[in-house]
């Protein structure tokens, strides 16, 4: 199973961050696409592949308002031939990059038109678009695999679009092997349906997780982080009364109270209302021996990777760097071996 790595870096950071997340032995390190909140995610990812040789790099994740299907599928493609075929395209409907220039979700039919464009862009064939046809003429140059198309998913309506038309499902739900086990039955029920051939699609999933022998530090650390992917079941449309019953009740308070002025900040009013059995509930956190179990227990639902976003965007850094070098130490090892 793959083990990912989910950061946002600042402007000179990058190279390094990067080279270290692949000596500690990561298999991806995604970079979120905000782009009044962090540096701007291709320029970064370019900078990544150049200081590595081995992590895979991509968009966690990146959306289909600020950036048209063309235009994304040809930065995709340009890291693809700059990494030499490392590059993962991850995206979703949308939400700080587009919140931060007053736009809505993307919505679900529209969604569905765009991930098709885009995988024909990355296909190298013709998209139309209106009564034009359109074609990255460029394409042809670029001899490395069809970049993969990601979504992160959380709702049973973009699960299900993301089997049938994804390259892989990324499952924004939380970290209760149960919630998780239920939304990956979906995901693989939707892509059997669709006659997706065995293997053709990859199932993962988002986990927040902050590894400190102190529970009540890595409880704080995770909970912005947390409180901003629980959020995701808010979102409108989402079947919130068929949510388990910890998730609908957080959902019920981020839906009235989350400020997005405080996006992923564990400081922020909304994520310190989450109560200690939520986070315990929805994210990892803890010394490594309360985690493993968890991460073991996600493990056995044999799902292809899982991407860890380690503590929130306000954890102070020697805080951060103990997260990351425990999750090194002692729960990649356990991962690899499944």
């Amino acid at each position: 199973m793959e083990t990912g790595l989910v950061l946002s870096t600042r402007i000179g950071r990058t190279a390094r961050v990067a080279q270290k997340i692949e000596e500690l032995g990561f298999s991806t390190l995604l970079l979120t696409d905000s782009q009044n909140l962090v540096p701007e995610v291709f320029t970064q990812l370019v900078v990544a592949a150049q200081a590595t040789t081995r992590l895979r790099l991509g968009t966690g994740v990146t959306n289909p308002v600020t950036r048209d299907s063309a235009v994304l599928a040809s930065a995709a493609l340009s890291v693809q031939a700059e990494s030499r075929g490392r590059m993962v395209l991850g995206i979703g409907r949308g939400d700080s990059a587009v919140q931060r220039i007053g736009k809505d979700l993307h919505p679900l039919p529209d969604f569905r038109r765009y991930v098709d464009e885009v995988q024909g862009y990355l296909r190298g064939g013709v998209v139309r678009r209106g009564s034009f046809d359109s074609q990255l003429e460029w394409h042809r140059f670029v001899d490395q695999p069809k970049v993969p198309l990601q979504i992160a998913a959380t709702g049973p309506k973009v699960i299900e679009l993301a089997a049938r038309h994804a390259d892989a499902v990324m499952l924004a739900v939380g970290a209760d092997v149960e919630h998780v086990g239920s939304a990956l039955a979906r995901a693989r029920a939707a892509a059997e349906a669709a006659g997706r051939a065995p293997g053709s699609v990859r199932f993962g999933a988002f986990v927040n997780v902050a590894v400190n022998p102190d529970v009540d530090v890595a409880r704080s650390a995770v909970r912005g982080a947390a409180a901003s992917f629980a959020r995701f079941s808010s979102f409108p449309g989402s079947p919130v009364e068929q949510l388990p019953a910890p998730l609908r009740s957080a959902v019920a308070f981020l839906r009235e109270h989350y400020d997005m002025k405080d996006h992923t900040r564990a400081s922020s009013a909304h994520a310190r209302a989450m109560e200690d059995a939520f986070v315990d509930w929805f994210a990892l956190a803890g010394p490594s021996e309360r985690v493993l179990p968890r991460f073991e227990a996600l493990a056995a639902l044999k799902l292809d990777f899982i991407y860890m976003v380690s503590v929130s965007g306000d954890t102070p850094r020697d805080v951060a760097r103990t997260s990351l070098a425990l999750l090194a130490r002692d729960v990649l090892p356990m991962l690899a071996a499944r």
